[in-house]
C-alpha cells in the first residue's frame, strides 16, 4: 500500500499512462531536479548572488570545516584507543572508593 496523500477519483495525477513505469517517472523528476541545481551554480557564478562577503567567507569556512571533519573521521576507525587514553588521563577521585575498611 502506498502512503502519501489523499487522491481523489477522476485526479490526472491518480492515473499512470498505461505502460509507464514508475521508475522511469522517477529518472525523468531526478534529472530535472540535477538540470535546475547546475543551472542554479551557474546563476551563483554569474554574479546574481545576492550575498554578502561576509556570507559568502561564512560559508566557505563552513564548508571547509565540513570536509575537515569528514576527514578526520574517515580516519579514525577504532574508538577503543582514544577512550582508553580518555580513561587514563582521568583523575584518581572518578574511581569508586571501598565501601569496606575491613578488606
Amino acid at each position: 500500500m502506498e502512503r502519501g496523500p489523499l487522491r481523489l477519483k477522476g485526479s490526472g495525477d491518480a492515473l499512470r499512462v498505461k505502460g509507464e513505469k514508475k521508475a522511469a517517472k522517477d529518472k525523468a523528476q531526478i534529472l530535472e531536479q540535477i538540470g535546475s541545481s547546475k543551472q542554479q551554480q551557474e546563476e551563483e557564478k554569474r554574479g546574481l548572488d545576492k550575498r554578502t562577503p561576509a556570507q559568502v567567507a561564512f560559508e566557505k569556512m563552513q564548508e571547509k570545516r565540513q570536509v575537515e571533519r569528514v576527514l578526520k573521521k574517515a580516519l579514525k576507525t577504532h574508538k577503543l584507543e582514544e577512550i582508553n587514553r580518555h580513561l587514563d588521563a582521568l583523575t584518581e577521585h572518578c574511581n569508586i572508593p571501598k565501601v569496606s575498611w575491613t578488606k
